[in-house]
């Protein structure tokens, strides 16, 4: 079967698409044929370095992704032979605190397709049954991979650990991300006000016209000030975060006393100033963030099955021009999800 492998780190070279066999599938596994998958920030992260990440190479990589079964356990609750599904890429234990409490995505023992283990950008995997969900039937292969990580967090971001209300007011920093357009469609379907900011000035507009109640372009606008402007002086409700050092200030600064600033990420750096005193005196919430529950999956599901909310999907790939879809990525220049076609 054709698979994307990383065979080393430091650049395109060390991804190469290749052959490798068929995975046998185990008792209480599912075997699925895989249709799309999307890209994400940690493949390239993997791509690059992979430090600080358990992993034994060659690799497949990719975390979301979907498909149709193909083999499986009789009896399995929930799943058939033939059935469309989406991916969730946490393998977990099942038996710590964590996993017990209904909270796997803190598991001790959690392993991510394409982190830990083999991932998705292959023509076929093996995964456990609880990790597959039915995928909505009038959606592509591309939309239902998409959710899998980029959506699943911006969910957990905004109603697991913010507890974004309709009528609350969001600011989401770097519109144009997998993550934070997710953010965007998620908070307006909840009926948020949301403003947004990018240093393109393309990337505003296209989200004034996905429903953006305001967009501030941060390379020629103080962010604070225009946040200030927007709100009438009073701060958001929420910070929807997912950048790091680079506006962490900006985001302390931004959110009304009380507010609530949820993070998932640092690609621009991990130890900003920390400005206790803001913290303290307007008591702030600073809540962290990754991925999300197989539960809170199968919600947002639900719910952008019952909205009409599909993920943005600005260009799929095929599986043999990974190299393009990696730049593209890397370049920073996309609006949307990049997808992965697997097999037609």
């Amino acid at each position: 079967m054709k698979t994307v492998d990383l065979i080393g780190h430091g650049g395109n070279e060390v991804v190469v698409v290749g052959e490798r066999p068929m995975p046998e599938r185990g008792a209480g596994q599912v075997l699925v044929r895989m249709h799309a998958a999307t890209l994400n920030r940690v493949d390239l992260y993997m791509r690059d370095s992979g430090a600080g990440i358990t992993h034994t190479l060659p690799q497949t990589m990719g975390l979301d992704g979907a498909g149709v079964i193909e083999a499986m356990d009789e009896g399995e609750p929930g799943l058939h032979i033939g059935q469309k599904v989406l991916v969730y890429p946490a393998v977990t234990c099942g038996v710590c605190e964590f996993c017990q409490s209904g909270e796997e995505v803190l598991c001790t023992r959690m392993s991510l397709l394409g982190e830990h283990r083999d991932g998705t950008l292959s023509e076929y995997i093996r995964v456990p049954a609880r990790n597959l969900v039915p995928m909505p039937d009038s959606w592509t292969f591309e939309e239902a991979a998409a959710l899998g990580v980029n959506h699943l967090t911006a969910w957990r971001m905004l109603v697991s650990r913010a507890r974004l209300q309709a009528g609350e007011s969001v600011l989401i920093f770097g519109i144009g991300g997998g993550v934070s357009l997710a953010g965007l469609q998620l908070a307006k379907a909840m009926g948020a006000r949301v403003f947004v900011t990018s240093t393109q000035q393309d990337k505003l507009d296209r989200a004034l016209a996905l429903g953006a109640d305001g967009v501030i372009h941060s390379r020629e606008q103080d962010v604070v000030q225009e946040v200030m402007r927007l709100t009438g002086k009073r701060g958001v409700d929420v910070v929807f975060e997912n950048v790091g050092q680079a506006v962490w200030d900006s985001a302390l600064r931004s959110a009304v006393r009380g507010g609530r600033i949820v993070t998932c990420g640092a690609t621009t750096g991990d130890q900003p100033g920390a400005d206790l005193r803001r913290v303290f005196i307007r008591q702030l919430q600073i809540l962290g963030s990754t991925l999300g529950n197989l539960e809170e999956l199968k919600a947002l599901t639900r719910f952008c099955e019952q909205q009409d909310l599909r993920p943005l999907i600005e260009k799929t790939y095929a599986l043999d021009d990974i190299h393009a879809a990696l730049d593209r990525l890397a370049s920073g220049q996309q609006f949307g999800k990049l997808a992965v076609r697997i097999q037609g």
